[in-house]
């Protein structure tokens, strides 16, 4: 029987935040950039109160909480966090899969700490967490990787969930399919319109009834229902692709200032691809617009380097599916070869 755990950090960078500045932890606090159309990347549980959510526009936020303090990311004091709390999990397993900096699974089936209890692990490891680092963490354990991970919202802040494995069953058959990892909000409507809601639902129906009106996705999903996909953690990450995006507090109303914003998105794009050892491994340049009317488009053309004039061409042709409409947001970026790589994911404060 397998023993996983999902640890995840409590609201991480406003948590650091809060801790390195006490004067902000009673107030609502989000992290993100000063400009009007900045993007928050996290927020405290106060200005979670007020329906301030991660993603979210800075404009939006203040609309619902005028209060809101916002300051900037301090990318390398959260990964200098997270290099504390990697060193929490080794004392308890190698078998380790970072999911954000903020945020892992452990394996910890074949571990002998706690006198090899996943629970007491669980509670001893968010207390070295604390000790290390001064912020708080949220645990989930159970024998299936992401029922652990779904454990782990259970007690948030500050708490663990345990799910034994004589409550698998039950656990899946009440579970809200919104909650399984992998089922979105556009998902999650379809199913339901086939009368889809729960894990009982979906296993009532069996694996051919869904694969034949969900598709192999239905497969997977019902091996989750019914507890046949255990999971298994990959301590090695695998990037398919690196991109840089900005979104403008100005629209830019002509092609020429849009390709004006390229060398600037070409040069971050380049350190990124330095920082994590890339270049070698291009495949595919893209470019993103979107435009003041939310319309999205992209386009891409193979190549093996960063080549200035070809992202020249596809922002160009990118630009006139808009028919002269402002820009509101580019976006340039890469696809890489399929080779592992450890510890990959970056931040969006990065």
């Amino acid at each position: 029987m397998k023993k996983f755990i999902h640890i995840d950090m409590d609201c991480f960078y406003a948590a650091v935040e809060m801790r390195d500045n006490p004067a902000l932890a009673n107030v609502p606090l989000a992290i993100g950039g000063n400009s009007r159309r900045g993007v928050l990347s996290t927020a405290n549980y106060i200005a979670r109160e007020y329906g301030v959510r991660s993603a979210m526009s800075n404009y939006r936020a203040k609309q619902l909480c005028p209060d809101l303090v916002i300051v900037p990311g301090r990318m390398q004091v959260y990964k200098q966090a997270s290099s504390q709390i990697r060193a929490v999990f080794k004392h308890y397993t190698d078998l380790i899969e970072p999911l954000s900096l903020d945020e892992a699974y452990l394996d910890v089936t074949d571990s002998n700490a706690c006198h090899g209890s996943a629970t007491l692990m669980a509670e001893q490891i968010r207390a070295d967490i604390f000790a290390a680092t001064g912020l708080t963490a949220s645990a989930g354990i159970a024998p299936i990787k992401f029922i652990a991970k779904i454990a782990s919202d259970e007690n948030k802040p500050n708490g663990q969930f345990v799910v034994l494995p004589e409550q698998v069953d039950d656990f899946l058959a009440q579970l809200p399919l919104g909650k399984i990892p992998g089922v979105g909000k556009v998902t999650l409507e379809k199913l339901n319109l086939k009368g889809l809601y729960t894990g009982a639902d979906v296993r009532a129906k069996g694996v051919n009834w869904m694969q034949q009106h969900v598709g192999n996705f239905g497969v997977s999903l019902y091996q989750k229902c019914a507890g046949l996909h255990i999971g298994k953690v990959s301590t090695e990450r695998t990037r398919k692709s690196l991109s840089v995006e900005h979104t403008y507090e100005y629209n830019k109303t002509s092609l020429q200032a849009c390709l004006d914003q390229l060398p600037i998105l070409l040069a971050e794009l380049q350190r990124r691809l330095t920082k994590q050892q890339l270049e070698q491994r291009i495949n595919k340049l893209s470019v993103k617009v979107k435009f003041a009317n939310f319309v999205v488009t992209s386009a891409d053309q193979t190549c093996h380097r960063l080549d200035e004039t070809i992202l020249a061409e596809l922002l160009s042709k990118a630009y006139q599916r808009g028919l002269q409409q402002p820009v509101r947001l580019l976006g340039v970026g890469v696809g890489v070869k399929n080779e592992p790589q450890q510890h990959l994911q970056l931040s969006i404060l990065d």
